[in-house]
């Protein structure tokens, strides 16, 4: 849906579908970042448990015991043998939640700080490692559930485009710190 509704003029917005699979994501993710070399990069995962957009502050490094779909779990239970525990997004989350709500869309969005130790953390904390920081992680509850597609894809737009709103803003602040 994000990608028929596409963003601002001034985006490229790349829409890839990740398969839940461990192996995959430790190869597909590095090799995104490598092609792309994008702002940011934005995952969106489905929830079964979700009933509002809910945007992840964080991903994790330990703690995956659940086997993918091809059956499969790492042995280490770990992303990145020897990264840190737990890695923060450089976007603030709450900045854009507050945004996001404040537009008046018919969907609710929250915050956690646990995307779930599955393939959606695991793939949010490899993005984050590879990225520095500059990746989000956005879990929607299933369609229908209570949103459609369309109004999912509405609220990815908006939230994405708050995202890279936040982004360039803290960025213009860095720069300025550095100038003087």
């Amino acid at each position: 849906e994000l990608e028929k509704l596409g963003l601002r003029d001034d985006v490229d917005l790349h829409v890839y579908e990740v398969p839940v699979e461990y192996q995959t994501v430790q190869r597909l993710i590095p090799a995104l970042w490598k092609k792309h070399s994008p702002q940011l990069v934005v995952h969106v995962g489905v929830s079964g448990m979700a009933t509002t957009v809910t945007l992840e502050k964080c991903g994790h490094n330990v703690g995956y015991k659940g086997l993918d779909n091809c059956r499969f779990c790492p042995g280490s239970q770990c992303c990145v043998e020897g990264g840190p525990e737990c890695i923060d997004s450089i976007i603030d989350m709450d900045t854009v939640c507050r945004r996001v709500s404040a537009l008046g869309l018919d969907v609710t969005v929250t915050i956690s700080k646990d995307a779930g130790r599955y393939l959606c953390d695991f793939t949010y904390y490899t993005s984050l490692y590879q990225s520095r920081g500059r990746s989000a992680f956005v879990h929607v509850p299933p369609l229908g559930k209570p949103y459609s597609a369309e109004q999912l894809g509405r609220a990815l737009q908006a939230i994405i485009e708050e995202m890279l709103d936040v982004l360039e803003h803290s960025e213009d602040k860095i720069n300025c710190q550095h100038e003087h």
